[in-house]
């Protein structure tokens, strides 16, 4: 296992990070796999990983991840806690909301994380969460007291990221990516402004998805040479872990064009980076769309076809009637974006 400093926080971390969704026992339907292991099991998963070199483990307190933390909190104890280093989650943008449950979450691991993330902070929740009173302030006095030692916001979108990076509360950035999905890797890696925070990477599997055209090393290897620490990986078994955490990981920078040629042997993916640089003026998010149809092929077809009539019927209308098509106008790809949707639409009904 190789180690990588966290931007100036002064923590060395692990370049593969023990994700625990999968040992809990929950409720996480978008899991490709679901293990459900009882304490001892989870608590042996996570020290065989750290037999292996991983020294950072990640969770988070919502109610349908189920037991996660308090099993890592076992497991903390048992092989030490100075060993390792914990970063926890909470979704609520609100200071007081976060105050609580940051304190929630100490008592259940039994011991103070080092890194607290406001969780899933999106366009819409964004400016509570940066705003005076908001989460990241809460964070901001509960390091002050120690009770944790750095602040982090968790997003899935650039302009968050980017909000987060030029706000000196922030200490860390964890957001997602993969070979496929490297629209905002690809993004921070360009901008300046991102140097000096510790920037951790989820979803480097797809929720899984990958797995079923590529291997562990080379969807691990394919995204260390991005700017980020740590390549956080969900773990649920023991060959899991050792799949993820052998000590060499051949790098290879994948041209996007091997990765859609790869996935084009078992179905036409749509050549979306997820870059989120396409923009509508009703609203829509046509990379959540696109990363759906994908999925969709990629072995989660109940679950992305559940997503996608969430809203595709009115969002194909609103293509159909729309003139000015500014989501085409800064696509890298050159996606023809409304007749895309206009395919997703008819592969639903």
């Amino acid at each position: 296992m190789r180690y990588r400093m966290l931007g100036k926080t002064g923590l060395r971390v692990s370049e593969i990070g023990f994700g625990t969704i999968p040992v809990l026992s929950g409720n996480v339907p978008v899991l490709p796999d679901y293990y459900s292991p009882a304490l001892p099991e989870a608590v042996d998963i996570m020290l065989h990983a750290y037999h292996l070199g991983c020294n950072f483990y990640d969770t988070a307190i919502p109610e349908e991840y189920g037991d996660a933390e308090y099993k890592l909190g076992v497991f903390a104890e048992k092989v030490g806690r100075e060993h390792i280093i914990i970063s926890d989650k909470a979704r609520f943008m609100d200071g007081n909301d976060m105050f609580r449950e940051v304190m929630r979450s100490a008592e259940t691991l039994g011991t103070n994380p080092d890194i607290y993330f406001v969780h899933q902070v999106d366009e819409k929740n964004q400016d509570e969460t940066f705003s005076r009173y908001g989460a990241l302030d809460a964070l901001c006095d509960l390091k002050k007291a120690g009770v944790i030692r750095y602040t982090g916001i968790a997003t899935h979108y650039y302009s968050v990221a980017a909000r987060a990076a030029a706000d000196n509360r922030v200490d860390v950035i964890q957001t997602s990516g993969n070979i496929l999905e490297r629209g905002i890797m690809d993004r921070i890696a360009e901008q300046d402004i991102f140097r000096g925070k510790g920037l951790i990477l989820n979803k480097v599997y797809a929720a899984g998805c990958l797995l079923s055209a590529f291997t562990p090393q080379e969807l691990i290897g394919g995204v260390l040479h991005w700017p980020f620490s740590c390549a956080l990986i969900g773990i649920g078994t023991v060959q899991q872990a050792d799949a993820a955490m052998q000590e060499e990981y051949p790098p290879y920078d994948w041209d996007f064009s091997e990765v859609t040629e790869r996935l084009a042997q078992s179905y036409v993916p749509v050549p979306c980076t997820r870059c989120q640089k396409c923009t509508c003026p009703h609203g829509y998010e046509a990379h959540i769309i696109l990363r759906q149809y994908n999925y969709y092929h990629l072995g989660k077809a109940y679950w992305a076809r559940k997503k996608l009539r969430l809203n595709i019927h009115e969002m194909y209308e609103s293509c159909r009637r729309c003139a000015d098509r500014s989501c085409m106008k800064d696509c890298p790809q050159h996606l023809r974006i409304p007749e895309l949707i206009e395919m997703i639409y008819e592969m639903t009904l």
